[in-house]
This record gives C-alpha cells, sequence and structure tokens, in this order.
C-alpha cells in the first residue's frame, strides 16, 4: 500500500512537473525594451527614465529629431537618449518611439551613438521606422553602401516612398539604369518631388545642370555630395546640419573677465572673485553693452558661484534677462527636478530649449535650465550651457 501511494506520488509530480515544462516552453517571450540598449556609455543609470510622463517622451524625443538645438542642447540630448535605460512606462517597447530616438541622435550629430544602437538592435528588417533611422545614419556618415545594404534587406513597408528614392538611387549606384529609372518614375509618380527629382534625374542623366545642393536629410545629402555640389549655400535640417558641424568649435571671446568666467564655468570652478568681477563689469560698460554683461553674471551665479549679501543685492537689481519659455513648462521643469526626476526634466529641458533653435535659450530661460540640471546631478550639462551663455555675452 505505501509503495503505490509513493509511485502515485511520483506520477502526480512528472505530470505536474511535465505541466509546468510545456507551459515555459510555450510562454511568449517580452519584446525587448528598445530604450536598454545603449549607444555609449553616459555615465547615466538604467533608472534615468523612471517616473517619466510617457505624453512628455512622446513630444519631446519627436521634436528633438526635427528641431534644432545649440550645441549645448546637442551634448544634453545626446547624452540621455544614448543613454542604455528601461524606457519610460508604456513606450519603451514602441518601434516608432524607438526609430524617433535614433533620428533625434542622428539630429544632434551622433552618428556613432546612433550606428551602435542600431548594430545592437534586432528586427530592422521588420521595422520601417527603425531601418529608416538606420540607412539614414548611414548616409550622413558617408556610408551609401550600408544604407542601400539595409535597403535591400528591409521586409515589410517597401513600397513606402522613402525605400523608393532610396532603391532608385541605389540601383543608379549599382549602376542598375534601367531599374533605377523605372524606380525614380514610380517613386516621382506616387509623390513627385522637385529636389529629389532633379538631383537623381542629373545622377540617371549622366550630366545637365543639377541645380543647388538639398540638404533635407541623408539621401539629399548623398545626392547633393556626390553631384560635387556646393553644400554651404543652402539651409540643411537639424540632422544634416550636426553631421556637416562635426568638429568645428567655438572662437574665445576677446574680453579677459569674460574670457576667464567660460573656463571656470567649463571647469565647473565658478568662484566668488570672478562672479565680483562680472558684476563691477556689468556697472562700468556703457547702456548698450549693460544687458549682455549682467547676463553673463547672471550665468556665472546661476551655475553656483558663492554669492554674498552685496553680489545678491545687484543681481537683484538687473531687469534685462529675457524669457521665452512658458511659466507653464518652467514649472513642470521645476517640479521634475524637484522630484529627481533625471530623464523627464532633462527633456522638459530641452522642450524649453528647442524653442529657440540653434542659438539657445534666452538667458531668463537658460539660467533656470542650468539650476534645474544642477538639481538633478547633471552638472556636466549645466556647465555647457553656462560656457555656452557666457560666450554669447561678447
Amino acid at each position: 500500500m505505501a509503495r503505490r501511494l509513493v509511485c502515485l506520488a511520483l506520477g502526480a509530480l512528472l505530470v505536474s512537473s511535465a505541466a509546468i515544462a510545456q507551459e515555459v516552453a510555450v510562454a511568449p517571450l517580452a519584446a525587448p525594451d528598445h530604450f536598454s540598449t545603449a549607444g555609449r556609455d553616459t555615465g547615466l543609470g538604467p533608472d534615468l527614465w523612471r517616473g517619466t510622463s510617457p505624453a512628455t517622451a512622446r513630444t519631446v524625443i519627436a521634436l528633438l529629431a526635427a528641431k534644432p538645438l545649440s550645441p549645448a542642447g546637442r551634448g544634453l540630448a545626446s547624452r540621455v537618449l544614448a543613454t542604455g535605460a528601461t524606457g519610460p512606462e508604456g513606450v519603451g517597447h514602441d518601434p516608432g518611439l524607438a526609430g524617433a530616438r535614433v533620428s533625434a541622435l542622428l539630429a544632434q550629430g551622433a552618428v556613432a551613438e546612433a550606428g551602435v544602437i542600431l548594430d545592437r538592435s534586432s528586427g530592422l528588417d521588420r521595422s520601417p521606422e527603425l531601418a529608416r533611422a538606420a540607412a539614414e545614419a548611414a548616409l550622413l556618415d558617408d556610408a551609401p553602401d550600408r544604407a542601400c545594404a539595409i535597403a535591400a534587406q528591409l521586409a515589410t513597408g517597401r513600397d513606402d516612398i522613402y525605400w523608393l528614392r532610396l532603391r532608385a538611387y541605389c540601383q543608379q549606384r549599382a549602376g542598375e539604369t534601367g531599374a533605377a529609372q523605372l524606380t525614380f518614375d514610380l517613386a516621382q509618380g506616387q509623390a513627385r518631388d522637385a529636389a529629389y527629382g532633379r538631383l537623381l534625374g542629373a545622377k540617371l542623366a549622366g550630366g545637365g545642370d543639377p541645380g543647388p545642393a538639398s540638404l533635407r536629410n541623408g539621401l539629399d545629402y548623398a545626392l547633393s555630395r556626390d553631384l560635387s555640389l556646393d553644400l554651404t549655400q543652402v539651409k540643411a535640417s537639424p540632422a544634416v546640419s550636426a553631421a556637416l558641424e562635426r568638429g568645428q568649435s567655438t572662437p574665445a571671446p576677446g574680453d579677459p573677465v569674460l574670457a576667464d568666467a567660460i573656463s571656470l564655468a567649463k571647469a565647473g570652478q565658478q568662484d566668488a572673485a570672478t562672479l565680483g568681477r562680472l558684476i563691477e563689469r556689468a556697472g562700468s560698460v556703457d547702456a548698450k553693452a549693460r544687458p549682455k554683461a549682467q547676463n553673463a553674471a547672471l550665468i556665472f551665479a546661476a551655475l553656483g558661484a558663492p554669492a554674498d549679501a552685496k553680489a545678491r543685492g545687484e543681481l537683484a537689481t538687473y531687469s534685462g534677462a529675457e524669457a521665452k519659455a512658458s511659466p507653464s513648462r518652467m514649472l513642470a521643469l521645476e517640479l521634475a527636478a524637484d522630484q529627481k526626476l533625471v530623464g523627464e526634466a532633462a527633456l522638459l529641458a530641452l522642450w524649453i530649449a528647442s524653442d529657440s533653435g540653434a542659438a539657445g535659450p534666452p538667458t531668463g530661460d537658460r539660467v533656470r535650465i542650468i539650476r534645474a540640471l544642477k538639481a538633478i546631478g547633471l552638472d556636466e550639462d549645466a556647465r555647457a550651457y553656462g560656457a555656452e551663455g557666457l560666450a554669447a555675452q561678447r
């Protein structure tokens, strides 16, 4: 009897184990979180996006792919977007937003980081959004053969207009002139584009006047470069502009007080003595130069230079610091900074900055951005905004 009970128990255990194994075997794998793939080591942790508003993430990441930023803004955007961290709640598995993340990196000139993320991403052939970002990254990196390989491997969405245009370009590069002409005609028939038409048309014709360069995207850039057109006389999109500006630097101002302040700001060594010199300078220049001199003192103080009672009294009298951001957006930034929501605060700072374009935010907005970035521990980015703002006060 005892032996029979043992056998029954063992049988039940085996059946249970088999059922568990079968259940495990058919359990679907979770979709990858696209934001967890890093473009480089940014020094930010895997909890970067903790508590971030999904609506803010969607809005700002799309903006960063389309609107130009100043160099400090590009640095901050590249840093947060290249970080490998679990995405904001509910959006980490969205391939469309993953593609926007890569496109936003490209818009900052972070071609290498975008390429690393794409190399580590699976399913490019099944995601037109990610594949397009990968193709644009290759074109902006002067690697058209890689872009053509991506286009050839795409399994879905191949008839969308972007891929038709790229395929015609790739066929022309491969010497398949007849196929390229047919694909070109199909693309132009589906959605006529004057700039693309004259650029690729000139290549297909083997000569003729292609007109001026076009720098709206990576494909335009590749065509214009292949035709040896002047790239300096046309307006470039943020992504193309950032790619063209790689390696360029801003000259230092001639004023020694301002030059010292910029050097100290970059090093994170803002001190009371230099703040005092900036305040004295603001009081001694003529009326025309006074607003910029006051702005320099405000920015240096925002970076954390010790300000005694006299300095604070002087700063409180300044009235020329322009601000552009809406009070509601600025409040959202301060609330996120108060809660140490690093990713959300960084995105809100970039949202505010993007409204001012490549020149960077005005001083009134800049000092609030600097203070918020310092509050969430992004001192490096705060210093970049500070040095950039000081350099603009020549």
